[in-house]
């Protein structure tokens, strides 16, 4: 049975975000992750994961001005200093927590963009040169054009090929599988030919990122194969409960019971 980490920033919104880790762990979740977690300090964060018995599975570095629609930085040459100091900022969070994962977005621009792929390689190699020392994991993740439209990583191939490319040790495919079915389908096939190079797998379901079991999907399958493929890490629920968080997670009984 996968083991399954709560997305707090799609998951368990009827509280505060702080309130949030005891609320998952509540409900039962042993890990979380969340997209940002800046607008608290690293010790504020740290100290609701271990008041609540929580591990942390996964959060991303800075990405720019999000409300302004920013999706990363990693890709702008004129935006490097900016970039390695949210580096910075994103490891002293991952060592006050503990988390093992990074996710470094990339940003949007064209994808055939040649300086932009240039910049890009140099941050990912500048990103995993910080986080070795420590342990920890710099993941990227294909991010679908409906969802994310102009985000530069929109293919899971690319992502392949880029990983075997740079050949850092921590330098991990995020398979988030939603993203994977609405840009490419064929789940259980991607992750059947990318285990070897996956660091986090997330799940919704399709097409309205909702809990699992709601979509076109069979989720409970692509489970069934996580556990055959023998993936021992956390599954991400980056998912928008459709009437409400404890209201929607009676798909974990389902998934006990297979």
């Amino acid at each position: 049975m996968p083991r399954f980490a709560a997305n707090l920033s799609m998951m368990f919104t009827e509280w505060s975000f702080l309130d949030r880790f005891a609320a998952a762990a509540d409900a039962g979740f042993e890990a979380v992750e969340f997209l940002f977690p800046y607008d608290h300090t690293p010790e504020e964060v740290a100290d609701r994961l271990a008041a609540n018995s929580l591990e942390i599975a996964l959060f991303n570095m800075p990405p720019g001005d999000w409300a302004a629609g920013e999706r990363g930085m990693s890709v702008f040459p004129e935006r490097r200093a900016e970039f390695e100091a949210n580096v910075a900022k994103a490891m002293e969070y991952a060592l006050a927590t503990g988390v093992r994962r990074l996710h470094m977005m990339a940003g949007n621009v064209s994808p055939d963009s040649a300086e932009a792929g240039a910049r890009y390689r140099e941050a990912i190699r500048f990103a995993c040169a910080a986080a070795a020392p420590h342990g920890i994991d710099i993941v990227l993740e294909p991010l679908n054009g409906r969802d994310m439209p102009g985000y530069f990583l929109n293919d899971f191939n690319r992502a392949a090929a880029l990983i075997a490319e740079l050949g850092p040790a921590n330098l991990k495919l995020q398979f988030d599988i939603y993203h994977r079915q609405r840009i490419h389908g064929e789940v259980i096939i991607g992750l059947t030919e990318m285990m070897p190079i996956i660091g986090h797998v997330q799940i919704a379901s399709v097409p309205l990122r909702n809990e699992p079991g709601t979509g076109e999907l069979d989720d409970f399958a692509v489970f069934a194969a996580l556990d055959r493929l023998g993936y021992a890490g956390w599954v991400g629920c980056e998912y928008r409960p459709a009437a409400g968080t404890l209201a929607g997670l009676g798909w974990r009984e389902r998934v006990a019971r297979a």
